[in-house]
């Protein structure tokens, strides 16, 4: 074989390793704890709180990758009925809901999307301090668009742990083992799961 094919074969079979050279990002996603952690380079960067899917809704765990980013995404199913002053008739509406007359659907924002596993995404949200959304993990907005900057697509994800039904002791019966993400120095005292 020519010198040159064994170089490019080389070059092909090495091709997924060096996507994991120094500067690769990851994200890994706790649904017990609510925090998603932005990993470059093995080290945790930004740990943020977030808003998981709600009883009916859960956050699926798994391994995943981001396939697709829009800065101003609009959800297609979930959003608010107004009427035809604007006013909120129903904060928390479906798109298949019946509208009175004069009144109309509105999508919900999305900023800072990041699609990871079909319909669900990460984007910028409300923060109630508990499981929230419908399927879609929900962070601060500064956290979103600091994440949104760091990764690009084929960034992978990770989302592990259960998220508790409210006001039950039972869990999602979504589950996946739970591991714990890389420590940097920053990080002065483990969280209390790792302990």
């Amino acid at each position: 074989m020519p010198l040159h094919w064994f170089f490019l074969l080389f070059a092909f079979i090495a091709t997924p390793a060096l996507a994991q050279t120094p500067g690769a990002s990851s994200i890994e996603i706790d649904l017990q704890d609510q925090l998603a952690y932005l990993i470059q380079d093995g080290q945790v960067v930004l740990t943020t709180p977030i808003a998981s899917g709600r009883a009916g809704h859960f956050t699926a765990p798994g391994t995943f990758k981001i396939i697709e980013k829009e800065r101003n995404h609009y959800s297609n199913l979930y959003g608010k009925i107004v009427d035809a002053r604007g006013r909120t008739l129903v904060s928390d509406a479906d798109a298949d809901m019946p509208v009175p007359r004069g009144g109309k659907f509105m999508p919900a924002p999305m900023r800072y999307f990041m699609r990871f596993n079909g319909a669900t995404g990460m984007h910028a949200g409300y923060l109630p301090g508990y499981p929230a959304s419908h399927g879609c993990v929900r962070l601060p907005e500064r956290n979103a668009i600091a994440i949104f900057q760091a990764v690009e697509i084929g960034t992978p994800v990770t989302v592990f742990g259960t998220t508790s039904r409210r006001g039950s002791s039972r869990e999602n019966e979504f589950t996946m083992e739970r591991r714990r993400p890389p420590l940097d120095a920053r990080v002065f005292a483990p969280p209390a799961w790792w302990r």
